[in-house]
């Protein structure tokens, strides 16, 4: 990750641009420092997180009496001897090669596959890839109004003493017959575990996003191999939701707590999605007249080499170097260090997508999140993606455009990359 030291920029267009109609829109904000992925997470890194999902369910099943009831796979008692409720699994215990596995054992590695017609090869099943994760929601715990002690509403003259404070949380579950059941529940505060919130996330890529983008195109080939031939390791993972993207942060916050040992026990910042202003901030080196990543006001360098990886014309994808994404870092980073901050995939950022955008934040760690209930209309499940593509003209690599997608969608243009908080740093 690169270090992005705190500091003020100017938001959003700095010109008046006749041609587009855009109006300039901006707002000047404070950023506290932070942590960014030098590229877009890859096809390879993400894979890490699939097969991990993968690694728990196969273990999950070699525990089950129905696969063989294999106790090593789960700790049950905690180092003082202590039965653990529920037991956790053991990653200390490797699994066994489908040489020496046991029948039962061969059916529990054998069931996360199925055969594809697609390819005619035996994968992954990706409708059993499910990665299950709880959130606090330390803002909403944090709101007088939501408080447990009854003192601190007389401090929110809003809210009578007596009145019954209602909280608003996301669950989850696994119906009957299968399928991945999101709500959102609402009732009587009772304890801190009202602001905990449970997601169930089918986290595969969806490979189809290449044909369901360009239909009348033969897109079939990237469908089959983009993210599982090693020769695209290296390549931006694409065909991943902001919810999806979402999952993979807290996977990593759970993992480098892990690898911690005891220190990772402790309050530490969470890996998470950047949010719009500290995408921008990032993409524009903390420069406010920069229109791109780089300080040419152009997308191509004295030499005429391209600085990024876009649509160069009508029809014309190739005049970069590549047809469809490139393999990260192809194209000169940033002044920070920050590779692909224009093209190749556009990211998903935290930030709910508004018209009205930076106006509604404030000018401090500038953001503006909204947790979309399963009942809300479906316009207000946007989320703002930043960067421009590999499919985009010059003008969508401007690092001040904004635009969105639905935070369900998967697109084969869209990435991503995390960010931490670095407080008390400079």
């Amino acid at each position: 990750m690169v270090f992005v030291e705190r500091g003020v920029l100017t938001l959003g267009n700095p010109l008046n641009d006749p041609v587009w109609e855009i109006r300039p829109n901006q707002k000047t904000v404070t950023l506290e420092s932070f942590w960014m992925d030098a590229t877009e997470v890859t096809n390879e890194e993400y894979r890490q997180f699939l097969y991990w999902v993968r690694d728990s369910i196969i273990r999950e099943r070699l525990f089950d009496p129905a696969y063989g009831a294999n106790e090593a796979f789960k700790i049950t008692e905690d180092a003082d001897g202590n039965p653990l409720e529920p037991p956790i699994l053991n990653w200390k215990q490797p699994i066994p090669t489908e040489k020496k596995a046991s029948e039962e054992e061969l059916r529990a590695l054998k069931s996360v596959y199925r055969y594809d017609p697609a390819t005619g090869m035996v994968r992954l099943d990706p409708l059993q890839m499910i990665y299950r994760y709880e959130v606090y929601d330390a803002k909403q715990a944090a709101l007088r109004r939501n408080s447990l002690d009854p003192d601190m509403h007389n401090l929110n003259s809003d809210l009578p003493p007596e009145e019954v404070v209602m909280i608003s949380k996301d669950t989850a579950f696994i119906s009957d017959d299968g399928r991945i059941v999101r709500q959102t529940i609402e009732r009587p505060l009772s304890g801190p575990w009202d602001f905990i919130n449970t997601y169930i996330v089918n986290i595969h890529p969806d490979e189809t996003a290449w044909v369901n983008d360009f239909y009348n195109s033969y897109n079939e080939p990237y469908m089959r191999q983009y993210f599982t031939y090693s020769g695209y390791d290296d390549y931006p993972v694409i065909g991943v939701s902001w919810e999806q993207a979402q999952a993979f942060c807290n996977w990593r916050t759970e993992r480098w707590k892990q690898s911690m040992g005891a220190a990772g026990t402790g309050n530490v910042e969470p890996f998470r999605l950047p949010s719009e202003a500290e995408w921008e901030y990032a993409a524009r080196g903390g420069k406010t007249t920069n229109l791109y990543p780089w300080e040419q006001m152009d997308v191509m360098d004295c030499d005429d080499c391209f600085l990024g990886n876009f649509k160069q014309g009508d029809g014309d994808y190739i005049e970069d170097g590549f047809i469809i994404t490139a393999k990260v870092a192809s194209f000169m980073s940033n002044e920070l260090g920050l590779y692909d901050m224009a093209g190749n995939v556009a990211e998903w950022t935290s930030t709910a997508f508004v018209e009205s955008g930076f106006q509604l934040m404030n000018d401090i760690n500038s953001e503006y999140r909204y947790n979309a209930e399963r009942s809300d209309p479906y316009m207000l499940k946007r989320k703002t993606v930043r960067g421009g593509s590999w499919k985009d003209v010059a003008h969508s690599l401007r690092s001040d455009v904004r635009t969105f997608e639905f935070q369900n969608e998967h697109r084969s243009y869209i990435g991503f990359r995390c960010v931490r908080t670095a407080v008390g740093q400079k």
